[in-house]
């Protein structure tokens, strides 16, 4: 059971963990041992609120395929079960991102101190273009 907050987690049975071999060197293992892992979670199919599956869908994310199901690969480790607690930590922080939500900005004017000085900056600028100039006798 993976826990997202407080009211809502996801199960076990929902979550499709595969053991696959790690890329890079690895050392006299490389070839023997599976401990990379390989992480799918199919998002509509899932018992996460509505609310939860639409932002998913909507993220702009390559870890999200067409089809909408998450794909995770963690073998930053050596050991298959850290690998796997990587995945799954992986999965749950990219699902707590989307149900965060973002304050409204409230729209600012600069103050007239503030135009005052972006308007001196550009006259000073435009002087020191205008001294590069030819010199005329």
């Amino acid at each position: 059971m993976l826990q997202i907050s407080h009211n809502v987690a996801i199960p076990d049975d929902e979550i499709r963990i595969s053991a696959i071999r790690a890329q890079g060197a690895g050392g006299q293992n490389v070839n023997k041992v599976s401990n990379a892992v390989h992480l799918r979670f199919d998002i509509a199919a899932s018992s996460l609120p509505e609310l939860y599956k639409e932002r998913l869908l909507k993220l702009a994310d390559q870890r999200i395929t067409r089809e909408g199901v998450i794909v995770i690969k963690a073998q930053q480790y050596r050991s298959l079960e850290r690998n796997r607690e990587e995945a799954l930590a992986r999965l749950g922080e990219l699902i707590r991102r989307v149900t965060a939500t973002r304050k409204k900005r409230k729209p600012t004017r600069p103050t007239l101190a503030a135009r005052k000085r972006r308007l001196e900056g550009k006259v000073r600028r435009g002087q020191v273009k205008a001294q590069r100039g030819k010199v005329h006798y």
